[in-house]
C-alpha cells in the first residue's frame, strides 16, 4: 500500500503525518517513528512511504491546530483501524472537545463497558492518530497528568494551549 507522508514543525517538535486518499492513518511527533511503521504494518501489511506536501490539506489542519485554532483538527477524516473495542474507545476520544477532559472511567461508561477502565487506558496508549484522535484529553479519575506516550510535558503542553483547566 502506498501512503504520502508529510512532517510539520511545531512548538512541541516535530509532528509525522501519513494518510491514503481518503484519510490520514497515522500522526505522532518525530522519535516516535519506529512506534509509526510498525502501526501501519500491524495494520496495512508493507507499507510505501512517499513524502508528499500537505497530503489531503491535513498538514494545514495541524498548523492551524497550533496556531490557535483548535477545532481544525475535527474536520479531518481518519482511517483508525484497530480492534472493534479499540475504534470504539478512539472514536469516543474524538467526541471530547477541545478545552475539556474526561477521565478513563468516563470513556469505559460512554463504550458501554464501566469496568475496562484499564483496557482503556491500554487503547489509549496505542492510539496511531495522536492529537487527532485526541488521547491527550484523558486524564486520572483524580484529575491528574497520566500516561501519554509522547511525555507529560507535551501532554501538558497541549491541554494548555486547548485552554483545559486541570484542578
Amino acid at each position: 500500500m502506498k501512503l504520502m507522508t508529510d512532517t510539520i514543525s511545531s512548538e512541541i517538535g516535530e509532528i509525522l503525518i501519513v494518510a491514503h486518499r481518503r484519510a490520514m492513518v497515522a500522526v505522532d511527533f518525530a522519535g516516535y517513528g519506529e512506534r509509526l511503521k510498525r502501526s501501519l504494518r500491524a495494520r496495512y501489511g508493507e507499507v510505501e512511504l512517499k513524502h508528499s506536501k500537505d497530503p489531503n490539506g491535513y498538514a494545514s489542519k495541524i498548523r492551524a491546530y497550533f496556531a490557535g485554532d483548535i477545532d481544525a483538527l475535527d474536520e479531518i477524516d481518519v482511517d483508525i483501524g484497530g480492534t472493534p473495542f479499540q475504534a470504539k474507545v478512539w472514536n469516543e476520544l474524538r467526541r471530547v472537545r477541545a478545552g475539556t477532559t474526561a477521565t478513563y472511567g468516563e470513556i469505559a461508561e460512554r463504550v458501554g463497558n464501566p469496568k475496562a477502565v484499564r483496557a482503556v487506558g491500554s487503547t489509549n496508549g496505542r492510539n496511531p492518530l495522536t492529537l487527532v484522535v485526541p488521547c491527550h484529553r484523558i486524564i486520572g479519575a483524580n484529575g491528574t497528568l497520566t500516561g501519554y506516550a509522547q511525555g507529560l510535558d507535551k501532554k501538558r503542553w497541549l491541554l494548555a494551549h486547548e485552554g483545559a483547566v486541570l484542578g
